[in-house]
């Protein structure tokens, strides 16, 4: 056969088995709002940057009707790609064929790309669309699932890893996404471990698809999805917007984009702080205001709402910024709080994301249900994450700063290198109202005139230690800057901190309360 001849069959076949499941069932998946597994390659890497690996992968299942079927490319499109001119490694689920289920050849291409992520430092992202394991190939699909898992794990703090949620992903598909980064779930996906079918049989209670693992179930009540997009196309746009803040691996800083703006200050900071100090307020009206060009990728903005977690930049150097939410439980933190800004904290520990603290915090949730669920444990986990991170820990306090919370929102103390408090600062051991009721009780009992009494000492309780100069007098705080400094002052720590240095005692790993 002439060398044309050859060249043409190739082409053909790879048209062939680049429509997967073929044009009747991609098809389908437009009719549902779904884009196919090359579609959204396309939509999330930079133009003809796509090299494929494994299109000419079959299984070897001889069961059930398997021997000699074909399955393009085995369910699963790999290979390697640039997002913003970065190279990334890939896997996209291809629900066309046999509904992307998951089989020995498809998990073991997945785990591949896996490992040339980790070979090159790059991030890998894997797109998820699949019916789960499938069945006809039994533990041989199972035995596929623990390699992606232990690949996730071999992965984690090495190198960037992100989840997009585009279809059903059930049962042990989930965990792969769990062990990742960040996981992005549109609008049309669902992800549960155990479907309505078996809940109904197993507890009688009767849940709906989108009730059980819908976007709004896993971002507002479970806390397992970090981004809702509208579509595949917005989750591939979310997951580029969120590459760009990210190193390519730990060894690396992340990319600082050019940046020749004058570092001005900003009036408005001045106002937000209400006088009340009751009173509630957006912190993310702070936040914005201290980033560059008021840019601010929030991070599971339906979870844990009383506290915000974040990526933004300062000066071109992106930062991972944790903030109390004055506006929901006063800002208090509790269980879920605690996890939500663990895990941020320790992902941008591993990647070498300065932090920045805003603080405004009553306290940890006080209740029973709180005490029952752990809350110490949980709250544990926060000082832990901050004084186990090496990276450059700066701290804003610009309110309440109360108590054990105080701390654990990266006090001086707790290893942060920099803090400085705002002119409203509070920092004690708990609230003006509280202490006087401690420190003053005989004096109020005493009084005529108890609530007159009991206003007089709570002011003066707060004019005495609830200010940000004693804190300051005791060198807790740095320095006390005017609000609309904070932007300037936060980008000129950034750039001293930036070489920061520290040995740890050597040992294999810490063991932090899970």
């Amino acid at each position: 056969m002439a060398m044309e001849d050859r060249i043409e069959e190739l082409e053909k076949k790879k048209e062939r088995l680049r429509l997967g499941g073929g044009k009747d069932r991609i098809e389908k998946q437009h009719k549902d709002g779904k884009l196919s597994a090359r579609e959204r390659i396309g939509q999330l890497a930079d133009p003809g940057s796509f090299q494929e690996a494994g299109l000419f992968a079959e299984h070897r299942a001889t069961s059930f009707g398997m021997a000699g079927k074909s399955l393009p490319a085995d369910g699963v499109v790999t290979g390697a790609a640039t997002v913003d001119g970065r190279s990334i490694h890939l896997a996209s689920q291809d629900f066309t064929v046999a509904g992307g289920s998951a089989g020995e050849t498809h998990s073991d291409k997945v785990v591949e790309m896996m490992k040339m992520s980790l070979r090159t430092g790059t991030p890998f992202v894997f797109i998820n669309d699949s019916g789960g394991a499938r069945v006809q190939e039994g533990i041989d699909s199972l035995a596929g699932y623990a390699r992606v898992f232990y690949s996730n794990t071999m992965l984690s703090g090495s190198v960037p890893q992100i989840s997009l949620i585009c279809g059903p992903c059930a049962g042990g598909a989930a965990y792969s996404p769990a062990l990742t980064d960040f996981i992005i779930q549109t609008k049309a996906a669902q992800m549960f471990i155990t479907g309505p079918s078996v809940i109904k049989q197993v507890t009688g209670e009767v849940v709906t698809p989108e009730q059980l693992g819908g976007p709004a179930a896993q971002m507002s009540y479970s806390g397992v999805v970090h981004f809702v997009a509208e579509n595949d196309s917005d989750a591939c746009y979310i997951a580029r917007r969120l590459l760009s803040f990210l190193p390519s691996n730990n060894l690396e800083d992340p990319p600082r984009i050019p940046f020749d703006e004058a570092l001005e200050s900003v009036p408005e900071l001045n106002g937000i702080v209400p006088d009340d100090p009751k009173a509630a307020y957006d912190i993310r009206d702070v936040i914005v205001r201290a980033l560059d060009r008021g840019d601010f990728l929030e991070i599971q903005p339906s979870f844990a709402q009383n506290i915000i977690i974040g990526f933004g930049r300062i000066a071109g150097r992106t930062i991972g910024v944790i903030a109390n939410q004055p506006s929901v439980l006063a800002g208090a933190l509790d269980i879920n709080a605690s996890d939500k800004a663990s895990r941020f904290i320790r992902f941008c520990n591993a990647f070498n994301i300065p932090l920045l603290t805003f603080v405004d915090v009553p306290g940890f949730m006080p209740g029973v249900q709180q005490e029952y669920g752990g809350i110490i444990r949980h709250g544990a986990k926060m000082l832990f994450a901050y004084s186990a991170a090496t990276v450059p820990k700066i701290t804003v306090i610009v309110r309440k700063a109360y108590g054990g919370a105080y701390i654990a929102m990266c006090a001086k103390d707790l290893g942060a290198d920099r803090v400085v408090a705002w002119p409203t600062a509070e920092v004690a051991v708990m609230g003006a109202e509280g202490a006087a009721e401690i420190v003053f009780r005989k004096e109020i009992n005493e009084a005529a005139d108890k609530g007159a009494k009991r206003k007089e000492l709570i002011d003066l309780y707060r004019k005495t230690f609830a200010t940000p100069y004693v804190a300051g007098a005791r060198r807790l705080v740095d320095d006390i800057i005017e609000p609309a400094e904070t932007r300037r002052h936060v980008a000129a720590a950034l750039e001293i901190l930036h070489t920061k240095r520290e040995l740890r005692p050597p040992k294999k790993h810490g063991l932090i309360p899970l």
